[in-house]
C-alpha cells in the first residue's frame, strides 16, 4: 500500500515498523539457518548437540513464519481469493477488495484477541518454554503478528475505500 497519502508522521512510522519486521525476520532466519546446520554438524560429527536448540528452533519457525505472514500483509502478496474482483471494473474492484479487507481486519482482531487470552492462560500457569524463558513470552508473537496484519488491512481498507469514491486513482 502506498504511504505517498499518508500524514507523514504516520508513513514514517510505517517505514520504522517495516525496517524493523524486516530485521527481525533476516535475523531470526539467519538464526534458525544456523543454529539447524550447527546442531547438524554436532549431532554427525562429535555426537552431541546444543542443549535446548530443537526447543528453539520450533519456536524460531513460529516468529518466521509470523513474520512472513506480516510481510505477506505489508506486500499484498498474500493469498487471497479474487475471482469475482478481478473481472470488474476499477470503483467496483475498489468496493469489493475493501470488503474483503474488513472482513479480513475483523477476523484477525478477533484472532489476536483471543491469542492475547491464550498468552494470558500460559502466563497464569507458569509453564517454561526452555530455559528460563515462559511460554508466554514465546507466544507474544501470535496477538502481535495477528495485530499488525490487522493495522496492515485497516490501512488498505481506507485505500481502497478512498479508491472506491474515488479520492485516489484505482489500481
Amino acid at each position: 500500500m502506498p504511504t505517498r497519502n499518508l500524514p507523514p508522521a504516520l508513513a514514517r512510522l510505517i517505514k520504522i515498523v517495516t525496517w524493523t519486521e524486516n530485521t527481525l525476520l533476516i535475523g531470526m532466519l539467519s538464526l534458525m539457518v544456523g543454529l539447524a546446520a550447527a546442531q547438524i554438524l554436532l549431532r554427525n560429527f562429535f555426537d552431541m548437540s546444543i542443549f535446548g536448540a530443537d526447543q528453539m528452533l520450533r519456536l524460531l519457525v513460529l516468529w518466521v513464519a509470523f513474520l512472513g505472514a506480516i510481510a505477506a500483509s505489508r506486500e499484498g502478496k498474500h493469498i487471497h481469493v479474487d475471482v469475482i474482483a478481478r473481472w470488474l471494473p476499477g470503483k467496483i474492484k475498489s468496493g469489493v477488495v475493501a470488503l474483503t479487507d474488513l472482513f479480513t481486519l475483523v477476523v484477525c482482531l478477533e484472532l489476536a484477541w483471543q491469542a492475547l487470552r491464550f498468552m494470558q492462560s500460559a502466563r497464569e500457569s507458569g509453564e517454561m518454554a526452555f530455559g528460563s524463558l515462559p511460554v508466554w513470552v514465546a507466544e507474544l508473537i501470535l496477538p502481535l503478528g495477528f495485530t499488525l496484519i490487522a493495522v496492515r488491512y485497516g490501512l488498505r481498507f481506507m485505500h481502497h475505500v478512498m479508491q472506491a469514491l474515488g479520492k485516489e486513482a484505482a489500481e
